[in-house]
């Protein structure tokens, strides 16, 4: 194989395995969530990663719970809100990405799903197989609040049940 071969390969490896490594570095950073506990890795396709201007960060499961901090840290000012791709599980800016609210698919700590892409066209394929629709990051926040209650009721509600389960 040729030098210039050589070099486009070990560039793209080096891409690839660096990319990697950046989207390890948060779960390696905060490996469970601090509201419920659950594992970042095996909900990476819906992990959120929030930094706010005093360098304090909250790695999470999900929206809901992002919503819960940005709710209990009020004089704190987001400085990045990142969340996972759903097909790639590559972090994005959570306020750019396409949402997808709704749908067959239940969501991470939430009745009503909310889903983060970073192309339209992944999101609108989304839809097409799992319903919901298109939304942006104010509606999809805005929604995470209005469900709050309801959703806490239901982790509520399934915690009961696996201890009881545990229990017997």
């Amino acid at each position: 194989m040729n030098k210039g071969v050589w070099s486009i390969a070990l560039m793209a490896a080096l891409l690839l395995t660096g990319g990697y490594a950046i989207a390890q570095q948060d779960i390696d950073s905060h490996g469970s969530c601090k509201y419920c506990g659950m594992d970042r890795k095996m909900f990476a396709h819906s992990r959120m990663l929030l930094v706010y201007d005093d360098g304090s960060e909250l790695g999470s499961c999900s929206l809901h719970c992002v919503a819960v901090d940005l709710a209990l840290n009020i004089d704190k000012t987001p400085k990045t809100i990142q969340v996972a791709d759903f097909n790639t599980k590559n972090l994005i800016d959570a306020e750019k990405a396409i949402w997808v609210l709704g749908g067959e698919k239940p969501g991470v700590m939430t009745k009503r799903a909310k889903w983060a892409f970073d192309k339209k066209e992944d999101a609108e394929a989304f839809v097409k197989a799992n319903g919901g629709a298109l939304a942006d990051f104010d509606s999809v926040i805005k929604a995470a609040y209005e469900d709050m209650n309801a959703d806490t009721k239901m982790i509520r509600e399934r915690r009961k049940a696996k201890r009881m389960k545990q229990g017997s």
